[in-house]
C-alpha cells in the first residue's frame, strides 16, 4: 500500500528537497512541477472571477491561485466528464479516439500526456493521476499505470454513491474506503509528492463538485447547518458546500509544498464541464447546461499560475481541452507546438498571441449527436437530426437567438458558410 497516515507523509515531505536536483542546481533552473487540478462538473457560474452566476462559494484558495495568475474566458471543453479527460490526455477530438460519451473507453493504444513526457525528456518526471480517472467505464480491473503512468490511486469509476463510502483503487486493488473522497485524494497528493526527488507532474482530478449532493465535513466549508439532502431540497448550498471542501482541501495541499517547491510549480486549474443541471445558475438554463454544446456546457474555468506565468488578469483567445496537451508539453520542456488536435498556449502565459482561429467541441451519448464549432464571434451548433443552429456571441453570449430562425444578412450567411466548412474539414 503506498498510502501513508497524513502527518507522516508531511514529515517525509520535510525532508525532501524541491528547492534543488540531486547535483544541487537552483530552483531557477530545474524543470517546473506541474498540478493540474480538475474540478468535476464546476461551471464558470459556479466559481468567482467569472460574470456568470450570483451564488458563488467562498474559495480563497483558488481565488489566490486565480489572482495571481491568468484566466481565460474562451475555454472550450466537451460536454461531459469522460471525452474532457480523454482530449487532455490525448490531444485528440473524441471522434478520434472514440470518447464521445460518459463511459466510453479509451484505448490502451493511445499516447497520454504522462508517458508523451515521460518519453521525450528521458523520465525528467515523475508523473502521477490522483483521484477519478474515468476513461476505462466502470472496469476496475482497469491498471492505468499500463498506459505509461509512474503511478496512479482513486476512483477508476466516474461516480459515487456516498463520498463516505466508495471504491478505491490502488495498486491493482480495489477495496472499500470510507473516507471522504476529496481530503483522500489530497492525502495521497500530499503523500506521493512527498516522496518525490525529482521535478513531478500530478494530474490530481477531484470527483467534487459532481453529484451526489452531500454534507462535506463543517469545517471545510460555510454553508452553515446542512440537513441530510433529500429530493426537493434546494441543492445548491450542498453543491456550494462541495466547492468550498474542494477548495480547503486544494489549500491543504498547497500548504505542504516548502516556498522553494510552491515558487517552482505551474498550477492549472480547469472544470472539466460545465455546471449539472439542477443547480446551473442564471444567465445559463437548465436544459442547456452539462451535456449539452451550448456555452453553459463546454466553456468552462481554466485558470494558470505560478513558475513563469508573467501575465496577470484575463485572456480571450479561443482554446481547447486538447490544447492542455501541448501546452503541458512545453510547460515540461519540450518543444510541442501542435500535436494530434493539440495546440500549445504556452505563449499565453508570458504574452498574447493568436492561437486558434476556430474551437470545436462534440457529444455522442448514444441518443443524440452534436457538433459545435466557433470562430469566436460566431458559434455554429450541428445536430445529427439535421438541424443547424447560428449564434452571434458577440452580441448573444448565452445562446438566446438563433439566426437561423430570420433570414441570415449577408455576414452572417458568409459565417455559417466558413463554420460549416471547417466543421468538415476538422472532422476529415
Amino acid at each position: 500500500m503506498k498510502f501513508y497516515v497524513h502527518f507522516f507523509a508531511i514529515i517525509l515531505f520535510s525532508n525532501v528537497s524541491c528547492s534543488k536536483t540531486e547535483n544541487g542546481n537552483p530552483t531557477g533552473s530545474i524543470p517546473p512541477n506541474i498540478l493540474l487540478i480538475i474540478a468535476d462538473d464546476l461551471g464558470k457560474d459556479a466559481i468567482n472571477g467569472y460574470p456568470e452566476g450570483a451564488v458563488k462559494p467562498k474559495t480563497p484558495h483558488l481565488d489566490n491561485i486565480r489572482n495571481q495568475g491568468i484566466s481565460f474566458n474562451q475555454f472550450w471543453a466537451d460536454p461531459t466528464c469522460t471525452p474532457t479527460r480523454s482530449t487532455i490526455i490525448t490531444g485528440k477530438y473524441g471522434y478520434r479516439t472514440g470518447v464521445k460519451a460518459v463511459g466510453d473507453i479509451l484505448g490502451t493504444s493511445e499516447t497520454l500526456l504522462q508517458k508523451y513526457i515521460s518519453d521525450n525528456t528521458n523520465h525528467q518526471y515523475a508523473t502521477a493521476v490522483i483521484g477519478k480517472w474515468h476513461l476505462s467505464g466502470n472496469n476496475n480491473d482497469v491498471n492505468p499505470e499500463n498506459y505509461g503512468i509512474d503511478y496512479y490511486a482513486g476512483l477508476i469509476k466516474g461516480t459515487v454513491d456516498d463520498y463516505y463510502n466508495w471504491e478505491f483503487t490502488e495498486d491493482k486493488s480495489t477495496i472499500a474506503n470510507q473516507n471522504y473522497t476529496t481530503e483522500f485524494f489530497t492525502d495521497l497528493a500530499i503523500d506521493w509528492v512527498s516522496q518525490q526527488s525529482k521535478p513531478w507532474f500530478l494530474w490530481l482530478a477531484y470527483n467534487a463538485p459532481h453529484t451526489p449532493f452531500h454534507i462535506p465535513p463543517t469545517h471545510m466549508h460555510s454553508q452553515g447547518s446542512l440537513p441530510n439532502y433529500v429530493v426537493g431540497l434546494d441543492p445548491t448550498p450542498f453543491y456550494m458546500a462541495a466547492i468550498e471542501a474542494m477548495d480547503y482541501q486544494i489549500g491543504r495541499f498547497l500548504d505542504t509544498l516548502s516556498n522553494e517547491a510552491r515558487d517552482n510549480t505551474v498550477i492549472i486549474c480547469v472544470g472539466d464541464n460545465g455546471t449539472t443541471n439542477e443547480v446551473v445558475q442564471s444567465p445559463y438554463k437548465s436544459v442547456r447546461s452539462k451535456n449539452t454544446v451550448y456555452q453553459a456546457g463546454v466553456n468552462v474555468p481554466l485558470f494558470i499560475a505560478g513558475k513563469n506565468v508573467v501575465r496577470k488578469g484575463t485572456d480571450d483567445n479561443l482554446l481547447n481541452s486538447t490544447d492542455l496537451f501541448a501546452t503541458i508539453s512545453e510547460i515540461a520542456g519540450l518543444n510541442v507546438p501542435q500535436y494530434n488536435d493539440s495546440k500549445s498556449f504556452k505563449i499565453l502565459l508570458a504574452q498574447n498571441q493568436i492561437i486558434r482561429d476556430y474551437q470545436y467541441t462534440e457529444i455522442n451519448d448514444g441518443l443524440n449527436e452534436s457538433w459545435a464549432i466557433s470562430n469566436g464571434k460566431y458559434k455554429l451548433i450541428v445536430k445529427d437530426s439535421g438541424k443547424k443552429e447560428l449564434y452571434d456571441l458577440s452580441t448573444d453570449p448565452y445562446e438566446s437567438n438563433n439566426l437561423l430562425d430570420k433570414t441570415l444578412t449577408t455576414t452572417e450567411r458568409e459565417a455559417k458558410l466558413e463554420l460549416e466548412a471547417e466543421l468538415e474539414k476538422i472532422r476529415l
